[in-house]
């Protein structure tokens, strides 16, 4: 029994370890396939992970090359965006220095008429003394249109040099039609070039200009209303202006050139060349012209005649000028004053080296002040003196003085309406001893003027246009100055001593 006992308990203990290592041995093979599914999926896991990684790589990549890209554009963006800048600042800074075109201009234009509702006369220079330049008022005594148009370019260049080039168109009419080129007097007047803050000019010459052309100069100045210059350089030729020598002292150098007679005739050669040095030491003026025109005394018409066997070849022209900022140093505003003299071609010292006629004995001497200031309580006033003797002028032992005293007054009404009042008063003793059939006369005239006047602003400013007005004038003379020329304005038909009415309207404008 023992042994049989035995016996089947180890048949038992071995039969359950066979079963025991034939389940252990399917867990472990179970245990291993799962590991090596699991392996598998890691290995799928980690190959999906490295494929991602690549695309974000790739990703990356791309993502870095727009950020260039990017970059770029912003940067080329900055750049145009500085280019555009800087173009801004260039234009603006021409502005600022008045680059690129003008256009500025000048114009008159009126009805005339006298108390009958007919023709009259008038004009600054309606007196016998407007011959030689004794202008009168020219409020409500002016029956022309008169257009001059400005076309300028200037610009600035990158070394900072200044350019300006300037054409003037100018045109004069006494008809009132308006087609009128049969009577016209288009006329190109200026036609220049200025060169000026050359990077190479050094000390005196360091803010120069540098002019050529045809031109007025720059430095003329007239009394408006007048209308007479104190002093008118003008020509074709070339020079130089602000050559600065201290903070006060500057001077002006030019040379101009002139043609006496007609230019059809081809014997004609004679030109006036005027040599000028003008000089401003603070507010004092001092300005020196000297000229010349070979064979003038030999010059002849277009018929072949001789205009002036004893006309002067040379001549010299001074002026003498103070420029105030005030009244005549008493009160604020404005004021100038000039002495002139001229001796041969000289002689004609307003419009220097213009009168091929003058004698080489002829002298001249010439008086102008003006000046401008309010009065209070909305009054302005504006007088001026304009005087001149002349002598051996175009015949010997000739003579020619007269003295014009004009007083311009405004009264601001509103701030579009002002009255205008002007008087003007005259003396003349003209003695031409018998030169182009003139007469010998003495006597004065005298001009009254009221004229109600609209303006779109800046009432009561004197030089401040555009200007409307209607006017009425009063006029009258010594019966004496009618016997002067039978072909000027006093004496004509319906235009004699003893009075005379002008009225009208005129525009006048600038800018």
């Amino acid at each position: 029994m023992k042994k049989s006992t035995l016996a089947v308990s180890l048949s038992t203990i071995l039969l359950s370890t066979s079963v025991w290592a034939d389940s252990s041995m399917s867990s472990i093979e179970a245990r291993l396939a799962a590991m090596e599914q699991r392996l598998q999926a890691a290995e799928q896991r980690a190959n999906a992970a490295e494929t991602r990684a690549q695309v974000a790589e790739k990703q990356a990549q791309m993502a870095e090359k727009q950020a260039q890209q990017l970059a770029a554009v912003q940067q080329q963006t900055q750049n145009s965006t500085a280019e555009v800048a800087q173009r801004t600042a260039k234009l603006e800074q021409k502005s600022a220095d008045e680059g690129g075109f003008e256009f500025h201009g000048y114009a008159r234009s009126g009805l005339l008429m006298n108390s009958s509702a007919a023709k009259t006369q008038g004009g600054p220079t309606v007196t016998p003394a407007g011959e030689t330049g004794g202008h009168v008022g020219r409020l409500g005594n002016e029956p022309d249109t008169y257009v001059e148009l400005n076309l300028e370019h200037k610009q600035t260049l990158d070394n900072g040099a200044t350019t300006r080039f300037k054409a003037m168109l100018a045109d004069g009419q006494r008809t009132y039609n308006d087609w009128t080129a049969a009577s016209s007097d288009l006329n190109l007047r200026q036609a220049f070039v200025e060169l000026g803050q050359l990077p190479t000019f050094s000390g005196a010459f360091d803010n120069a200009t540098v002019w050529a052309g045809k031109r007025f100069d720059r430095d003329n100045f007239d009394i408006h209303w007048i209308d007479s210059d104190v002093v008118f350089l003008a020509g074709t030729g070339a020079g130089i202006y602000d050559m600065k020598w201290s903070d006060q002292a500057r001077n002006n150098i030019s040379l101009y050139g002139r043609t006496f007679g007609d230019i059809e005739n081809n014997e004609n050669t004679a030109q006036n060349y005027i040599l000028s040095l003008n000089n401003f030491v603070g507010p004092v003026q001092l300005m020196v012209s000297g000229m010349r025109a070979k064979d003038n005394d030999d010059r002849r018409d277009i018929d072949g005649l001789r205009v002036k066997i004893d006309a002067a070849e040379t001549g010299v022209h001074a002026l003498l000028g103070l420029h105030n900022d005030s009244f005549y140093g008493l009160r604020e505003g404005t004021s100038k004053t000039a002495l002139l003299y001229g001796h041969g071609l000289g002689a004609e010292v307003k419009s220097i080296g213009s009168d091929g006629a003058l004698l080489p004995e002829a002298d001249t001497w010439r008086l102008a002040s003006y000046g401008i200031t309010p009065l209070g309580g909305g009054w302005h006033i504006a007088p001026a003196l304009l005087a001149q003797r002349s002598e051996d002028r175009y015949v010997k032992g000739d003579s020619y003085d007269w003295a014009t005293v004009n007083l311009r007054l405004i009264q601001e009404i509103t701030q579009n309406f002002e009255m205008q009042y002007e008087g003007s008063y005259q003396y003349m003793d003209l003695r031409p001893e018998g030169y182009n059939n003139r007469n010998a006369v003495s006597g004065s005239f005298t001009k009254l003027t009221v004229a109600p006047t609209l303006k779109a602003g800046d009432v009561g400013d004197f030089l401040k246009r555009p200007e409307i007005r209607l006017f009425a004038t009063w006029m009258n003379w010594d019966h004496r100055l009618d016997n002067y020329a039978s072909d000027d304005a006093f004496g004509s038909k319906g235009f004699d001593a003893g009075g005379e009415w002008n009225f009208g309207v005129q525009m006048e404008t600038w800018f």
